[in-house]
């Protein structure tokens, strides 16, 4: 059995990060060079790995002649990002297009939350150990599918657009009331071990990949590329315009970070997998990771892909009020959102 990507999660761990978060922001307000930057788990949040071992934005910060700060804070699910984007205890939110599109409609008007950039395309896939269930079709109520977040997670919100295509727009939510918010880590070794209500994980690389790897009765139902049509940025990365407008020499200096990290792991597989490991403690075979982060189906790169056709989804089913006419409503009006669709 390969070793489990796990670490220690807890409530009490997240309520912790959160009270951190509501001292620091108490303390001081938005300046050129504070950056807080909230990340979940998996191999999507490499560029953030390796931006943070490198000190990539420390350094862009520095020749633009800031003297940046910067903290890193794990979270678990769109909604506990967008809370903490929203009160002001972290500046970039790291989660999925779901909890983007979700933010970009409540604030449109207000604080006008938008995308940042992407943190590349990867296939997410809808793993089960129940032999019965070959297809979304097949769950019952005795199954359980586990995902960051019910009806918010960009794995949700793709399970509702399959769902939709299937049974139509009015059960677009059908599979929401056997659906359960569970991080990753906990998810994958429910998979893994069996035996549980969890019959069904959404999840992201590596989880998924261990999950196959790891149960023989693993197997997948839904691929988001599928879904979506092709390869999908599924995780992004979003803030809102007053950090934009009043730290500009920061917001550029994390943009170019990025992209430097985005050149890291296509020219250094290796070494991103090595830092990976290194930065998140992962408990993971590394070939197995390698074989992850050179997939063909696996792109590092910060201009977003294929987003619009969940957006248009939300907003007809009514899960935005507002109607994005293109991703440049949503996405701020940078280089790296140009050509993003």
């Amino acid at each position: 059995m390969p070793r489990l990507d796990t670490r220690p999660w807890s409530r009490q761990a997240a309520a912790f990060v959160t009270a951190i978060g509501l001292l620091g922001s108490s303390l001081a307000a938005h300046a050129e060079g504070q950056l807080r930057i909230a990340e979940q788990f998996g191999i999507v949040y490499l560029l953030l790995n390796v931006a943070q071992d490198q000190k990539l934005i420390e350094k862009r910060a520095k020749a633009a002649g800031v003297d940046a700060k910067v903290e890193w804070v794990k979270l678990s699910g769109g909604p506990a990002v967008n809370d903490a984007l929203l009160s002001g205890n972290i500046e970039i939110a790291g989660a999925g297009v779901g909890p983007l599109l979700t933010l970009w409609d409540r604030t449109k008007g207000k604080q006008n939350v938008k995308g940042v950039a992407s943190l590349g395309n990867f296939p997410y896939y809808l793993v089960s150990n129940n032999p019965n269930v070959k297809t979304i079709a097949d769950f019952t109520d005795k199954d359980r599918i586990a995902l960051p977040a019910v009806g918010v997670s960009v794995q949700s919100r793709v399970l509702q657009l399959a769902s939709a295509k299937l049974w139509g727009d009015k059960e677009f939510a059908k599979l929401d009331k056997i659906s359960v918010a569970l991080p990753h880590p906990d998810a994958a070794a429910a998979i893994i071990k069996g035996g549980t209500e969890i019959t069904g994980h959404f999840g992201n690389p590596p989880f998924q990949e261990q999950e196959l790897a790891g149960n023989p009765n693993a197997h997948i139902v839904l691929n988001s590329y599928e879904v979506l049509g092709g390869p999908a940025s599924a995780t992004v990365l979003y803030a809102t315009e007053k950090f934009r407008n009043e730290n500009p020499k920061t917001y550029q200096a994390f943009i170019d970070g990025l992209n430097d990290a985005a050149q890291f792991v296509t020219a250094n597989p290796d070494k991103a997998a090595d830092i990976y490991i290194r930065v998140s403690n992962a408990k993971i075979d590394r070939d197995l990771l390698l074989k992850i982060i050179k997939s063909p189906e696996v792109q590092f790169k910060t201009t977003p892909q294929n987003t619009f056709q969940l957006a248009e989804f939300m907003h007809r089913v009514g899960a935005i009020k507002n109607k994005p006419a293109s991703v440049k409503d949503y996405f701020f009006d940078d280089a790296q959102n140009a050509a993003g669709n």
